[in-house]
């Protein structure tokens, strides 16, 4: 897998966010003209972008923003049991450490943490403009 794309209205909050969790900004790009909108199918597209990768080096998280066309749904307080897209897991140290950090960005826990047999503790959140994130820390 190359990338994990996600868009948001705020570009630079959502670079703030993950960059608390650990992700480096690769770097930030206006995407624009004929080869962008033959890729995606939408006539007269102006995005801009970042791209964050993780710190193992081996994925990254590309975040749009639309200029234009503008957004034509949205599905970021769509249930867990929603079709399509889900969420994006990521692996943690320290589960509680990171809530409290990503507090800070306004993350907000689904429910609870919990864990499951001896091997993880896992959340779900919601992460900048209600995305919605999983969290994983490995334990035994």
């Amino acid at each position: 897998m190359d990338n994990v794309g996600i868009v948001v209205e705020s570009l630079d909050a959502a670079i703030s966010f993950f960059t608390e969790l650990g992700l480096e900004l690769e770097g930030r790009a206006t995407i624009e003209g004929d080869w962008a909108e033959r890729v995606t199918g939408l006539r007269d597209m102006r995005v801009e972008i970042a791209m964050m990768r993780t710190p193992d080096g081996h994925s990254r998280l590309e975040i749009s923003r639309f200029l234009s066309p503008p957004a034509v749904a949205d599905h970021r307080d769509a249930p867990v049991n929603a079709l399509g897209y889900l969420r994006i897991m990521f692996a943690v140290d320290d589960i509680d450490d990171t809530l409290a950090r990503l507090r800070a960005h306004g993350a907000e826990l689904v429910d609870e943490v919990v864990q499951f047999e001896d091997k993880h503790r896992l959340c779900y959140i919601r992460g900048p403009e209600r995305i919605l994130i999983g969290l994983a820390e490995q334990i035994g």
